[in-house]
C-alpha cells in the first residue's frame, strides 16, 4: 500500500526498440573513434620504441620488424571494426530501420485518427447541446408575453405606483394572467399589498437574501426567471421599466393597454418598433363613469426574421 509505485513506460515496444537501436549505434561509433585514436597513438609508440629505444631490433618476422607486423595486425582489426560499424550495419540495418520507422509512423497515425475521432465526437456533442439549448431558448422565449398599461407618452408609473385606475384593464390583466407565472422586478412586487391569487410570482432582484412569502420564487436575472417558468406555456412579464426593456428581445407577444392621455412619471415602457412588431388586434374603450380616460387594448406579435 505504501510501497513505491512501479514505473510503467508509456513507449510501445517498437518505439523502445528503435530508440535502443539508435543508442547502440551511437555507442559503436564512439568506440570506433576511440579505436582509431588509439591505433595512431599505439602505432607511433611502437615505432618510437623500436627506432629510438631499439627495443626488439633483432626480432623479425618474415624479414619485417616486429613493430611493423604488430601495426599491420592491429590495422586489420581496426579495418574489421570500421567495416562492421560503418558498412556492415549499413547493409544489415537500413531495411530494418525503415521497417521500424514505417511501423512507428503507422502507429502514430492510428493514435492521431483515434484522437481526431474523439475530438470530432466531442465537438458534435457540444454543437448538438448548443443547438438543443438554442432551440429550447427559442421555444421558451416564443411563449413569453409582455403585459403592460402605458400612456401616450409611454409612462407606466410614478413613485412605484399606478397613475390611473381602469377597471376593465384590471379585469383583463386578471383574466390573461390567471393560472400563469408572472415575472416582475422587486419594486413591482413591493407595489402589491400581497401576492396576487392563483399566479406564480417570480421576482427578479440583485439582493441575495431577499425575503418573500412562501410560494414566491426569487431569481437574479431575467434568464433565470424564464428558466423558472419553463413549465408554464405562457409566462407573463409585468414590469417594471427595466425588466420590460430586457424582455423586449425575448418576448413574442405584447398585450398593451394604451391609455389615451399624457402623464408625468418616472417609469417608462420602451417604444414598440413597428419594424419588429405587428399589431394584430385593437379594441377601443371610450371614457365613462368607471373609466376616467379613454384607452385601447392592443395586441402585438413579433415579426419572424
Amino acid at each position: 500500500m505504501f510501497g513505491k509505485k512501479k514505473h510503467h513506460t508509456q513507449i510501445d515496444k517498437e518505439q523502445l526498440e528503435l530508440i535502443e537501436y539508435a543508442q547502440s549505434r551511437i555507442r559503436q561509433k564512439k568506440r570506433l573513434r576511440t579505436h582509431v585514436l588509439l591505433f595512431f597513438i599505439g602505432g607511433l609508440f611502437l615505432f618510437l620504441t623500436n627506432t629510438i629505444l631499439g627495443v626488439g631490433n633483432h626480432f623479425k618476422l618474415f624479414n619485417y620488424n616486429w613493430h611493423v607486423i604488430a601495426t599491420f595486425v592491429w590495422l586489420f582489426f581496426l579495418t574489421y571494426h570500421a567495416f562492421n560499424v560503418l558498412i556492415g550495419h549499413s547493409f544489415m540495418g537500413k531495411s530494418w530501420e525503415k521497417k521500424q520507422l514505417e511501423k512507428l509512423v503507422a502507429k502514430q497515425q492510428i493514435k492521431i485518427n483515434t484522437l481526431k475521432k474523439g475530438l470530432d465526437k466531442e465537438t458534435e456533442m457540444m454543437l448538438q447541446s448548443q443547438a438543443e439549448k438554442a432551440t429550447f431558448t427559442s421555444e421558451q422565449s416564443s411563449n413569453i408575453t409582455i403585459i403592460v398599461a402605458a400612456s401616450e407618452n409611454n409612462v407606466i408609473g410614478k413613485d412605484n405606483q399606478l397613475i390611473w385606475h381602469l377597471r376593465d384593464d384590471l379585469k383583463r390583466f386578471k383574466q390573461l394572467t390567471n393560472g400563469h407565472c408572472i415575472i416582475m422586478g422587486r419594486k413591482t412586487f413591493e407595489s402589491f399589498p400581497k401576492p396576487l391569487p392563483n399566479r406564480t410570482h417570480i421576482v427578479i432582484t440583485r439582493q441575495t437574501n431577499y425575503q418573500v412569502p412562501e410560494g414566491v420564487i426569487v431569481v437574479h436575472s431575467l434568464e433565470d426567471a424564464i428558466d423558472a417558468s419553463k413549465h408554464d406555456s405562457q409566462p407573463f412579464v409585468i414590469g417594471g421599466g427595466e425588466i420590460y426593456k430586457q424582455a423586449m428581445s425575448m418576448a413574442h407577444t405584447i398585450e398593451l393597454t394604451k391609455v389615451h392621455h399624457q402623464f408625468e412619471g418616472d417609469t417608462f415602457f420602451p417604444e414598440v418598433d413597428a419594424l419588429k412588431w405587428t399589431e394584430i388586434n385593437q379594441t377601443f374603450h371610450d371614457k365613462d363613469g368607471n373609466h376616467e380616460h379613454a384607452f385601447s387594448f392592443i395586441s402585438y406579435t413579433k415579426n419572424i426574421v
